[in-house]
């Protein structure tokens, strides 16, 4: 099944879709980069450990899809989501929630912030992919 995802229009953005990836375990950080290098149509712009060194670089590079955990070595991913959505700059970018930590609160608020997909990142990490494929396959 296709997934509709109204992503900023080809010309205000670059192709592939640039990822910016907010997780702190180093194994699940790089099982995402080595997937995302796998893909056609999408390339990771960063990566971060922490809410603060994530807030500098989001701010510098720019993104098309944020994935985030909620936990992280610093912060917490709700809290960043929290002040992005203070910012007109990060409204069109696509969030995704990729956590142990998917409760219906966290979905709740997830939602109250722009998040419009979540993943349980002990079970559902190939719908994370194939999400990233669709999307991938729709920005050429």
């Amino acid at each position: 099944m296709k997934t509709t995802v109204a992503l900023p229009s080809k010309e205000a953005r670059t192709v592939p879709l640039r990822i910016f990836l907010v997780e702190d375990s180093t194994d699940v950080r790089e099982w995402i980069i080595e997937t995302v290098e796998g893909i056609q149509g999408v390339t990771l712009a960063g990566f971060s450990e922490e809410e603060n060194d994530a807030l500098k670089k989001i701010d510098a590079e720019p993104y098309d899809i944020l994935i985030l955990d909620i936990e992280l070595k610093q912060g917490n991913g709700m809290s960043l989501l929290k002040t992005l959505s203070k910012s007109n700059k990060f409204l069109d970018n696509l969030k995704i929630i990729f956590s142990n930590n998917v409760s219906q609160v966290y979905r709740r608020a997830g939602e109250q912030y722009g998040v419009r997909f979540f993943f349980d990142k002990t079970s559902e990490f190939s719908k994370l992919r194939t999400l990233l494929e669709e999307l991938g396959s729709n920005s050429r």
